[in-house]
């Protein structure tokens, strides 16, 4: 992509920016960047005849954000954010002989990969790692991932999937609230509390039908978006939810949770693996896939 570069902006202008607008006040700023204030008011200055804005008003001895000043300063700070965040990056990769940037479902990561990944790193302790959590496709071009760990369809913009798994859910409940179905006390299918995924809002239905349940209730009941706080409702017994087993190894494990009834649904969709088209020969990329589809098969 072309870029003239009187469009580029100069980082340390940016960062005078974000400052003053913090401080409100170009002294303050000067002390913080260890600059003059004319320094400071030459930075903002050039900026704002970079970009055609007026970014401060000045009344009497303070600067006010303007209204073109509030709305470029969020972006800036992302910036900055992003240009630190890349920085210490290329640091720490360049001690070590690759890299490594996933993307992962939040749950998935922090219930599946992230207690499993120590096997990896112990194999390749000279590979620096970055997990970051995604909940929704992204483009690979603007985010720079090397890998994603996608769950839908294996249909992904610039990437190409590899299946890692299906996934099976279970009716699943704190075990007091489990021991009061069990013994009749409350009817499962009548009035048992469901809590659903808001992501997945028929899931219930559809695992009324593939086991031949009428339930009338299937699409009552409190929702959350996300798995931790769906399956955190269950512990709390909330209700029933309809948990993938994989997620919730530890709470089955310590009693936290338990299944109400032995009847699963495998759902439509699957997990993914997904590479960028253009790195298809990333050796770090290949070794992290080669060794999730191990840890799948073994699990």
């Amino acid at each position: 992509m072309n870029m003239k570069r009187s469009l580029v902006p100069d980082i340390v202008n940016l960062q005078a920016f974000e400052c003053a607008a913090r401080h409100q006040n170009f002294s303050r700023a000067a002390e913080e960047l260890n600059l003059t204030q004319s320094a400071v008011s030459r930075q903002i200055a050039e900026l704002e005849q970079q970009t055609g804005l007026q970014l401060f008003e000045r009344i009497r001895r303070r600067v006010i954000l303007s209204e073109a000043g509030q709305r470029l300063l969020p972006e800036v700070r992302d910036l900055l954010t992003r240009s630190e965040r890349l920085m210490i990056g290329a640091v720490a990769s360049g001690q070590m002989k690759g890299s490594l940037r996933i993307a992962t479902l939040p749950t998935f990561g922090a219930k599946w990969l992230v207690p499993r990944l120590k096997t990896f790193t112990s194999r390749h302790p000279d590979v620096a790692i970055t997990v970051e959590s995604r909940s929704k496709p992204f483009s690979f071009s603007e985010d720079g991932f090397d890998l994603a760990i996608h769950f839908g369809q294996s249909a992904w913009a610039g990437g190409v999937s590899t299946f890692l798994c299906n996934e099976t859910v279970v009716p699943t409940a704190n075990p007091t609230l489990a021991g009061r179905i069990a013994s009749g006390e409350v009817d499962f299918l009548r009035d048992a509390p469901l809590l659903h995924l808001t992501t997945r809002p028929k899931l219930w239905a559809d695992w009324s039908q593939r086991h031949d349940h009428a339930f009338e209730n299937a699409f009552m009941g409190l929702r959350f978006d996300q798995f931790s706080m769906l399956t955190a409702a269950a512990i709390s017994g909330l209700g029933v939810a309809l948990l993938p087993t994989y997620l919730i190894e530890d709470e089955l494990h310590a009693g936290l949770l338990t299944t109400v009834l032995d009847a699963s649904l495998s759902t439509e969709n699957a997990y993914y693996v997904v590479r960028p088209e253009e790195k298809r020969t990333h050796q770090m990329a290949d070794l992290f896939e080669q060794w999730l589809l191990s840890e799948v098969g073994e699990a």
